[in-house]
């Protein structure tokens, strides 16, 4: 967290809130609603989030900072262990947390209830989001709240939809009620402490992860090596995709560099709406087969190489 603080109004409140839940519950979505603003990356695929992204709102006198915490789920390698060490780490340090649920599941599984028994020790206040609530009728949806209450005794239960926006008013407001007294922790006008390398290296990802199918994606990491900025406003970037086998870098290719180009010009056009500057992008493909083991990428997310 930023160690720059501003007072903001009068009687300013201010909240860490970590939103938490499986994977592609949909809390990247309701981050992304609650600031206005996309500064987490949604795809269709699990497992998509691998840090802590911070998103800021100002909800009245009250200065809401939402972490989007990698899914909890089994872990299987490194990397994996580390976006779950980071999620319960998030848990712990936040004043509030929101558990994302999807009610179009029905029912918690084992590894849902085992979420739910984690938050029970670790999460000094939490509340219940049911997601997708539009897509599930009303009966089911107050016996699903009614098991997940029995197994966390969360302190509210809120039926949302976090693309549509449907009962998320109501979740922020609750929350800006119950921030505690203090000064703001980041300046009026901040959506994000992503820094831009790491918010462009982001965008990018996200489009390899809708541009590429199966497994892929997870063999993959994306670094902003290069950021020049020109007097006309304008910034070139330069960015390196490492993929693990030479097999995967053909593919990520493309037939005559098809699929990357299309990467390309869809992760340029998103940085100039976000940046709202001309961006000039440039993507180079390598193989770096141990990547997923290099302690300086987990320092840069912000996640413990060692958990």
């Amino acid at each position: 967290m930023s160690d720059t603080s501003t007072s903001g109004p009068n009687s300013s409140h201010c909240a860490v809130v970590a939103l938490v839940g499986a994977p592609n519950a949909g809390k990247s979505t309701l981050l992304n609603r609650a600031v206005g603003s996309k500064v987490s990356i949604v795809t269709h695929k699990v497992q998509t989030t691998r840090t802590r992204v911070r998103g800021i709102a100002l909800r009245d006198s009250a200065q809401l900072i939402f972490v989007d915490t990698p899914g909890i789920f089994a872990p299987k390698d490194r990397l994996q262990r580390a976006m779950v060490a980071a999620a319960w780490n998030a848990v712990q340090d936040a004043d509030l947390v929101v558990y994302l649920f999807d009610a179009q599941r029905q029912a918690p599984d084992a590894a849902a209830e085992e979420i739910l028994r984690g938050l029970g020790t670790r999460a000094r206040r939490r509340v219940l989001a049911l997601n997708k609530v539009d897509a599930v009728p009303r009966e089911s949806l107050l016996t699903l709240s009614a098991t997940l209450n029995d197994l966390a005794a969360f302190e509210r239960t809120f039926m949302i939809s976090a693309l549509d926006g449907d009962g998320v008013e109501d979740l922020l407001d609750w929350l800006a009620a119950e921030a505690p007294q203090g000064p703001w922790l980041y300046p009026e006008d901040q959506v994000s402490d992503l820094p831009l390398r790491l918010l462009a290296a982001e965008v990018t990802r996200e489009k390899l992860f809708l541009n590429l199918h199966q497994e892929l994606p997870y063999a993959l990491t994306v670094e902003t090596e290069a950021w020049e900025e020109f007097k006309d406003g304008s910034v070139k970037i330069d960015q390196t995709v490492y993929l693990q086998r030479e097999t995967q870098k053909r593919i990520a290719i493309g037939a005559g560099g098809r699929t990357i180009r299309k990467v390309r010009e869809q992760a340029q056009a998103e940085l100039q709406r976000q940046l709202e500057r001309p961006v000039h992008l440039y993507l180079f493909v390598k193989v770096r087969e141990r990547w997923i083991d290099d302690p300086d990428r987990y320092r840069d997310w912000g996640l413990d190489w060692q958990a």
